[in-house]
Order: C-alpha cells, then structure tokens, then sequence
C-alpha cells in the first residue's frame, strides 16, 4: 500500500564523475517523467566530489555540489554511491545504510570483496541495496539473475563482461594491430583508463564474476575465489594464429556450479568465429545463462560509457524510490548456499598451445611423447605460419607449432607445456589458450 508522505524523495549522489554525471542529468533533466513513474516526487538533494570547483555541469545545481561526502551520504533517502574502489566507498555506504538510506552502486570491486557485509547491513536496517550497473554496464542481468530466475536452478554463466578488453582484442584481430597499439588506441578514444591494469589484467572481469556468481548460485563467492588470467600475454601471432584457424580471441568471465563445487575464472580463450560471443564487437558486453528449467538466455549490449551505466543507475534509483513510496523494499539477497570451491584440478578444457620451434626433422614426434607421457591427448596440428619472433644466434628457420588438446585439466597441460620448453629446439615463450 502505498504511503501517504507528499515529500519529495531525496537522493543523494557520491561521485560526479563519468557515469556520475550522467546520472545526475537523468535524474534532473527526467525529474518529471520518473516522478510520474515512482508516484510521489524525487529530488537530487546533494553531490558529493573530491573538487566541487572543478565539476561544470549545466545540468548540476552548483549549490548542491560539496566535498563533504559523509554528509550527503547520511542526508538522503537513496543514496548513489559512483566513486569506485574499496575504500572509503564502503564506509559510505555502510554509513548510509545505517542513516536509514537505501543504496544503488554501481560499485563491482567493492561488492566483490564486502558484498555479503553490505547485503546483510542492509537487510537488518530494513533498506533496499541495488547495483544493476556492476555488471554489464546497461545490460539487465543483475536482477534476472536476483529476481527472474529466483524460481530457477543456474549452473553455469559465462560472457565477455569487460569492454575496454574486448575493444582491444577486436582491434588486434580486425586492424592487425599490436597490444601495445591497440591499447594507446583504447586510451586515446576513452575506452581505457590511463592506469589500465584492472581491465586488462582481468581484475574488472573476475569482480563481475564474483558477482555473478554470488547471485547465481545464492552462495558468497568473493574475489579471492576468482582465478583471473588478462590479456596481456596476447600477441599479433595468437591473433593471426587464431584467424587462420577461423577463431577470435576474447576474454571470457565463466562461472560454473558443477559436481566438484563451485569455480570462478576469467581468462582469455579461443572462440569459433560463428558463435554467437564472436561477433560482440568494440565496448559491447554479452552473457550467457544456463538454468535447468530456462535452459539458455543471452544478454547483451553495451557495457561501458557514462550514458549507457547511468541508465542502468538510474533504473535502480526509480526501484528503489519506488520501494520507498510503497513503504516496502525489494527481495533480499539470500547466500544460504554453502559450496564448496572447486580446485583448479577439476576444471578441464581443451587447450591451444603454440610453441615457437626450430624447423627441423623429429621435433613434433619429441613434442608429442612429451604430451604422451602424462596422457593428454592432442587432437589437432597445425604449422603454417611463421612467427614474428627471432632467435639471436640462430640462423635457421623458426616455425609455429599449434597443438589442440582433448579435455584435460591445467595443471597437467601446463606441466607438459614447461617440460616441452625445456627441449632444446623450442625458443620463446608458449601460448596457451583455452578452446570454448
């Protein structure tokens, strides 16, 4: 039943930053129309920067610009926390939980590492936490995963979740370009940050999985649980390698609750260029959901940029407000599931090596008893083309030699591939890529 309180709804942002912006100018340039939604007024109340002198925007009253962020994070009925990091956005958003506030983040690092923290501060307060835009930017699959398919069984999820390192990976494989290219390129257009270890490292990409796979499978599953590999070991030869073979290269986030527990990885992987992951181009983000009544569910879009994270901010404000008008508060985040975490022994995949050879006579029969001895079978061959690499002191020929294996687990791929390095005619460092 909806409350009789006339007053305007407050909110209070945290941030005025890329997407903080952008949210601000939602919320007052569709003040009206999201009032009309919610049913009782809403108003942004205050916004919280480290510089107040240095935000200029038209749409932003600068008589609620402030430095102090703990004020406008414990004044408001809904707070907007879009500063980042661990800390002190946690302390803020404890601190307006325990004001009475409820809160909309877009905050995936710190819901990775404090998430279970945050949801049960917010149920014994009785407020509403809500953080679609931690993953997948403006894509819904927060609350599919929370609500849509609460009456479902998930067991696996798996998508490119991070946009600045698909964008990158893209531009290698369609522009021939280096990594190191590719990135300054990213930089320059805004796609990454001038500090980009967390995107390419993989870091971003495992927060989201632990996200992911918290919501999934109802169990707390934190960032120490990921496994993360980047993608800056991906070269122009992995590229060409791939292209050849008719695959592309992308950075996959892959939860899965299977027999053995739960696991969570990222790492970069080798795709068949007519699957459906293939054709996620630039900034844009795909994932796939697999339940045993729903069976499979994609979501895509895009996943980055201030405009597109702010819709899905604001989203969640309008929830939240409307909570609030009806005197109620959204399904609460249930972590009642007690899985266990799944060695890295008990994931098995197939794996694309490619070793670096001397071209000569009996190489590929001493690779391949080196694979034989600890029984992982390989399924394919491939050695047309040349690398890019040269080894000073030799003057023969260096040949790319891509093995394809059958299932087998990672530990023992990655045991074979470092005694194949120690053999005499192997030079430079092996590629490995998983095959999905």
């Amino acid at each position: 039943m909806a409350q009789h309180n006339e007053a305007p709804i407050r909110v209070g942002l945290l941030g005025a930053g890329t997407v903080g912006s952008q949210t601000a100018r939602l919320l007052v340039e569709q003040r009206d129309e999201l009032s009309q939604r919610i049913g009782r007024d809403i108003e942004l109340v205050g916004v919280a920067c480290l510089d107040p002198d240095e935000v200029d925007f038209p749409w932003i009253d600068r008589s609620l610009l402030t430095s102090d962020t703990m004020a406008v994070a414990t004044n408001a009925d809904i707070v907007v926390e879009l500063i980042g990091g661990l800390e002190p956005a946690r302390t803020f958003v404890l601190a307006a939980i325990e004001s009475g506030a409820s809160v909309v983040t877009a905050n995936k690092a710190l819901l990775a590492k404090y998430g279970p923290e945050i949801y049960q501060a917010a149920e014994a307060k009785g407020v509403d936490i809500y953080f679609e835009a931690a993953v997948g930017g403006a894509i819904p699959i927060v609350r599919p995963l929370r609500e849509s398919l609460v009456g479902d069984k998930v067991t696996s999820m798996l998508g490119i979740v991070n946009g600045t390192t698909n964008y990158i990976l893209d531009e290698m494989t369609t522009k021939g370009l280096d990594f190191d290219v590719a990135l300054k390129d990213a930089q320059a257009k805004g796609y990454a940050e001038a500090d980009p270890t967390g995107d390419i490292e993989g870091h971003d990409a495992a927060n989201k999985a632990a996200i992911m796979a918290t919501l999934g499978f109802h169990a707390n599953v934190g960032i120490d649980d990921v496994t993360v590999e980047g993608i800056t070991k991906i070269t122009a030869d992995d590229i060409a390698a791939a292209t050849a073979e008719h695959k592309v290269v992308k950075l996959l986030a892959v939860v899965e609750n299977g027999e053995a527990g739960v696991s969570a990885r990222v790492y970069p992987a080798l795709i068949d260029e007519n699957h459906p992951l293939a054709s996620v181009h630039g900034s844009f983000n795909a994932v796939f959901v697999k339940a045993e009544a729903a069976d499979d569910l994609m979501f895509y879009g895009r996943g980055a940029g201030g405009a597109p994270t702010a819709s899905a901010v604001v989203g969640d404000v309008v929830t939240v407000a409307r909570h609030i008008a009806q005197g109620c508060t959204g399904p609460a985040i249930t972590l009642y599931n007690d899985l266990p975490k799944a060695p890295i022994e008990a994931s098995k995949a197939a794996f694309a090596v490619r070793f670096v050879i001397h071209d000569k006579p009996g190489v590929l029969a001493a690779i391949a008893e080196e694979f034989a001895k600890r029984g992982v079978s390989i399924n394919g061959v491939n050695q047309d083309l040349k690398p890019t690499l040269h080894e000073p002191g030799y003057s023969g020929e260096l040949q790319q030699l891509r093995l394809v294996t059958h299932l087998t687990d990672e530990v023992t791929l990655r045991e074979t591939v470092e005694a194949v390095c120690q053999l005499d005619f192997v030079t430079g460092e092996p590629s490995i890529l998983r095959v999905l």
